[in-house]
């Protein structure tokens, strides 16, 4: 029996939600959050969108659970990986935000926060 449409996105949520189980706790908290932001957000988006998404959260998911391995992330490697210069050119000017967006919520950090200088 093959799954629908809505089956396979709630499938692909609850295992994206499983696998954060395997996170630092802060790691979770923020990823869990933001999953459920996605998956709202992109509830009604054309067909087409809704394939890229799939793919990629399918691909996360995928390199999570590489990632933590078998026996979790006390005995994983690095969490996360660098995002290729290319994939930042191929986005949306507010999917690049969104992204700015969680680097200041991940670091605490604003970037385009300059120090004032005192004279």
């Amino acid at each position: 029996m093959e799954l629908s449409h809505v089956q396979r996105v709630r499938l692909l949520y609850k295992t994206v939600l499983r696998l954060h189980r395997g996170l630092p706790d802060e790691l979770k908290q923020l990823g869990n959050i933001y999953v459920r932001e996605e998956f709202k957000r992109h509830k009604l988006c054309n067909i087409a969108e809704a394939a890229a998404f799939m793919n990629e959260w399918t691909r996360y998911a995928v390199t999570i659970a590489q990632q933590l391995g078998i026996r979790g992330p006390k005995y994983s490697e690095k969490l996360g990986q660098n995002l290729e210069e290319s994939f930042l050119h191929e986005m949306r000017d507010d999917q690049v935000q969104q992204l700015f967006d969680l680097l200041v919520a991940t670091t605490g950090v604003d970037p385009n926060d300059q120090p004032t200088k005192t004279i």
